[in-house]
């Protein structure tokens, strides 16, 4: 996906949607290794997926320590995924600024439907407005256990 890069600052971090500040093997070994939904995805694979999102970076001066992106038409509707901070940086507030420069982000703005999928973050959140499905029932997905 191709927009304008921006950054945001906050004290001695930064949140950049810059794709060539990405450290991909660091991000690909935490997807791959410790993130419950994509574990063992291949580099081939997670790049294609960074190469077609929107793609957030947190750093910590020129170190990445958190990642995020949104899959998205820019119209209509997004999917947020990957959202994660390095453990040595969690309960500093950079998770909940990532996913507030994430909704926030100019380019995402009027969509009917944002979407995400969770097993252990409900709380985090419902605080934006996240909600169950309403209409469970008109919803279907085809998922690939041989992914």
């Amino acid at each position: 996906m191709s927009l304008q890069p921006r950054e945001f600052y906050r004290e001695e971090y930064v949140i950049s949607t810059d794709p060539s500040r990405l450290d991909l093997p660091w991000i690909h070994n935490y997807l791959s290794n410790d993130a419950y939904w994509s574990r063992g995805i291949t580099f081939q694979v997670f790049r294609k997926s960074v190469e077609n999102s929107l793609c957030f970076g947190v750093y910590h001066q020129a170190t990445q320590v958190g990642f995020g992106r949104a899959i998205s038409d820019l119209a209509t509707f997004a999917y947020l995924s990957d959202v994660f901070i390095a453990e040595s940086y969690r309960r500093r507030g950079l998770g909940k600024w990532l996913v507030d420069c994430i909704l926030g982000y100019p380019e995402l703005q009027g969509l009917r439907r944002w979407m995400l999928a969770t097993t252990n973050a409900h709380g985090l959140y419902k605080q934006y407005g996240f909600t169950p499905l309403r209409c469970p029932e008109s919803m279907m997905e085809i998922f690939n256990l041989d992914f």
